[in-house]
């Protein structure tokens, strides 16, 4: 049975990017690895990591205080409560979704991290052509990485 208050990601992964808490893609991912991080079960995850930088950068929320609060145990609602009352600067519904559509839309960036995109999808899915975003990669690797087959 997995637990979401304290995840053993070396046994599941993470929540997709993609789900959404309180219009914000990737924070639900975000609060699964600081849980697990929390109690010593990232698997091979890495927290914080860019895309997790990307979030605390969006909401102006120093990671230890983020952190803190998951240490707490408050609830991916508590969390969210947190984030809105704490976040710096505010952000309205607009900016929070335009932020979210943006971070759906975003490619690996640069020519290295093109590179290794690229690499990652001849390894783990070469006949796969609908690999475009960071998004899709992150939820082909840890599909395959739990015994999917891409």
């Amino acid at each position: 049975m997995i637990s979401y208050s304290a995840p053993d990601l070396s046994k599941h992964p993470p929540r997709s990017p993609r789900v959404k808490l309180g219009g914000f893609v990737h924070l639900p991912r975000f609060l699964d690895k600081a849980r697990a991080s929390a109690v010593g079960q990232l698997g091979e995850f890495c927290f914080p990591c860019a895309l997790d930088k990307r979030l605390i950068d969006f909401i102006g929320i120093p990671a230890e205080a983020l952190l803190a609060q998951v240490k707490s145990g408050k609830s991916d609602s508590e969390m969210l409560a947190f984030i809105n009352e704490s976040m710096s600067p505010k952000r309205s519904a607009w900016e929070i979704e335009a932020w979210s559509r943006w971070m759906e839309a975003a490619g690996p960036g640069d020519a290295q991290r093109h590179s290794s995109f690229a690499e990652a999808i001849t390894e783990l899915a070469p006949a796969r052509e609908d690999i475009r975003t960071t998004f899709d990669r992150l939820d082909l690797d840890d599909y395959t990485s739990f015994g999917g087959r891409g």
